[in-house]
C-alpha cells in the first residue's frame, strides 16, 4: 500500500501470565540482567484476622526464600523471542540487527542472478494470471449460488495476480523494455480501477521510508492525539483498524491516487495519463458488462472479485510490516537496514495463493532491493537466509497472526510499539472485543 488512511481528513507483550500477586520478584532495574531483589512485600502472608499481635514461636514455620534469575525482557534474548512467536502466531522473531549493518552490506551478499531481468520468465507471469483470471471469470458464470462464494475466492485471487504484476513494472523489474514496463503495468491495473503512475510515486516513498514514523504511506499507527481528536473519529477508526481492517486498501485507494493536488509539478501528466485510462476502463467497460449481465452481473463478475482483491490487498500489507515487536520510529532514530530487514515479515500462504500472486509474500528480499524480480524473490530468500537468517521474522499464515494484528497494533506508543484500543478507550471497543471472542487463536 502507498498511502496513509488513518488521518483527520503497533512493543506491546501480547498475552503475558500475571504474576502470583503473594509471590513476584521485582527486578532491581529494567536494566540488569536477570539479577533481582526480593522484596519482603513479596513473601506470602498467612496472618489470621482473629491473631494480628505474636505468633508462638513453636508454630512458626522457617520459610528460604530464594530469588529466582529471570532473563530479561529484551529481543535480544532467545527464548523471550520463542515465547513473542508463540503469543504473535510467529515461526521465527528475528534478533536486532546491529547498527553498524548498512542496507548495501546486504545487497551486496545477494547472488547477481536474482537481479536479471528474463522476459520469458515475465510472459509467464502474465500467462498465468490471464488464464487464471479467465477460469475464474468460468467459474462464475457456471458455478450455483452456493458454490459463487468459491468462484469469487479464486476470481479475486487471481486478480491480485495483476496487481502484482503491475507493481513489478512500477519498480521497473519487470520487462527489459521500460515502455512495455509502462503499457503492461497500466493495463495490469485497470480491472482493478487503479491508476498506475499515481499508485507507483506514493509507493515509492514505502520503500524510501519503511516504517519510518509520520512517513512511510502503508498502515502507520493511529497517533494518540488523533485518536482523541474527536468521537466520531475515534469510533470510526476503531472500526476501521479492527473488522474492516482487511478492506481498508478501498479507503487507500480512494484518498491517495485521485487527487492532483498531493503530486508533485513533474508527475502531475504521467498521472493525468494514467486517471484517463481508468476513467476510459470506468466508462466503457462497466457499461458493456451491465449491458452483457445486468446490474447484478456486475455485482457478480467484477465487484465480488474486486473485493476479494481488496482483502489480499490489505491482508498482505499488514503482514508485511505490522506486528507488535515491529516498532515504527521518528526520521532522527531510523535505520534502513533494520527498518527494511528487521521490519518486514515473510509470510508462506497456501501454495495456490504463492503461485497466482507471484510469490508477492517472499517479502524480506523485496524490501531489501525492489529490483529483484518476483519470479527471483525465492532465490533471494535463500541467500538471505543463509547470510541473514537470524534477523529476519517468518510465519505461516494462521489465525493467532491476524488475531494479533487487529486486535493489539493500534496506537502507537514509543517504549510498547502498539497500545490496543480497549486499553484505552474500553467503551468504545466493543468491535475490538468482538474479534477476541470470535476469531480463533491457533496457529
Amino acid at each position: 500500500m502507498a498511502c496513509r488512511i488513518p488521518h483527520s481528513t503497533f512493543l506491546f507483550l501480547g498475552t503475558q501470565k500475571r504474576p502470583n500477586e503473594g509471590n513476584r520478584i521485582f527486578p532491581h532495574s529494567s536494566t540488569s540482567s536477570g539479577t533481582n531483589i526480593l522484596k519482603w512485600e513479596s513473601l506470602p502472608r498467612r496472618i489470621s484476622k482473629q491473631k494480628q499481635c505474636f505468633i508462638p514461636l513453636r508454630h512458626r514455620k522457617i520459610t528460604r526464600a530464594v530469588s529466582v534469575s529471570v532473563a530479561p525482557s529484551s529481543a535480544d534474548n532467545a527464548e523471550y523471542r520463542q515465547q513473542l512467536c508463540q503469543d504473535y502466531g510467529f515461526r521465527q522473531i528475528g534478533e536486532p540487527l546491529p547498527d553498524n549493518v548498512t542496507l548495501r552490506d546486504i545487497t551486496e551478499t545477494l547472488p547477481k542472478k536474482v537481479f536479471e531481468i528474463d522476459d520469458a520468465k515475465a510472459l509467464k507471469s502474465v500467462l498465468i494470471s490471464a488464464t487464471s483470471y479467465a477460469l475464474g471469470i468460468f467459474m462464475i458464470a457456471k458455478a450455483p449460488w452456493y458454490l459463487l462464494p468459491l468462484a469469487w475466492a479464486w476470481t479475486g485471487t487471481a486478480v491480485t495476480g495483476f496487481f502484482v504484476i503491475g507493481h513489478d513494472c512500477a519498480h521497473k523489474s519487470f520487462s527489459k523494455n521500460k515502455l512495455v514496463e509502462d503499457v503492461i503495468g497500466t493495463l495490469a491495473f485497470l480491472p482493478l480501477i487503479y491508476p498506475y503512475e499515481p499508485w507507483r510515486f506514493k509507493h515509492d516513498k514505502h520503500h524510501a521510508k519503511t516504517n519510518m514514523l509520520d512517513e512511510d504511506t502503508a498502515w502507520l499507527p493511529i497517533g494518540r492525539e488523533e485518536f482523541d481528536s474527536s468521537p466520531v473519529f475515534r469510533k470510526a477508526i476503531i472500526y476501521a483498524y479492527g473488522p474492516f481492517r482487511p478492506w481498508m486498501s478501498i479507503a487507500h485507494w480512494l484518498k491517495c491516487h485521485f487527487d492532483l493536488k498531493t503530486f508533485r509539478p513533474n508527475e502531475v501528466n504521467r498521472v493525468k495519463i494514467s486517471l484517463a485510462a481508468v476513467f476510459a476502463f470506468m466508462a466503457i467497460g462497466w457499461p458493456l458488462i451491465i449491458y452483457q449481465t445486468g446490474i447484478l452481473g456486475w455485482v457478480k463478475f467484477w465487484l465480488m472479485p474486486w473485493l476479494g482483491y481488496h482483502f489480499w490487498m490489505s491482508t498482505f500489507t499488514m503482514v508485511h510490516h505490522t506486528a507488535p515487536h515491529i516498532p515504527y520510529k521518528s526520521s532522527d532514530e531510523w535505520n534502513a537496514a533494520q527498518a527494511q530487514l528487521n521490519g518486514t515479515v515473510h509470510c508462506d500462504y497456501p501454495s495456490w495463493i504463492e503461485i497466482l500472486c507471484h510469490d508477492i509474500n517472499v517479502h524480506i528480499p523485496h524490501h531489501i532491493s525492489p529490483r529483484i524480480p518476483s519470479y527471483n524473490l525465492r532465490a533471494a530468500h535463500q541467500s538471505l537466509q543463509e547470510n541473514w537468517g537470524k534477523y529476519m521474522n517468518e510465519a505461516t499464515w494462521n489465525w493467532r497472526l491476524m488475531k494479533t494484528i487487529l486486535t493489539v497494533c493500534h496506537v502507537y506508543n514509543k517504549e510498547k510499539n502498539y497500545i490496543a484500543f480497549d486499553e484505552i478507550a474500553p467503551e468504545d471497543s466493543q468491535p475490538i472485543t468482538f474479534l477476541k471472542k470470535l476469531m480463533p487463536d491457533y496457529t
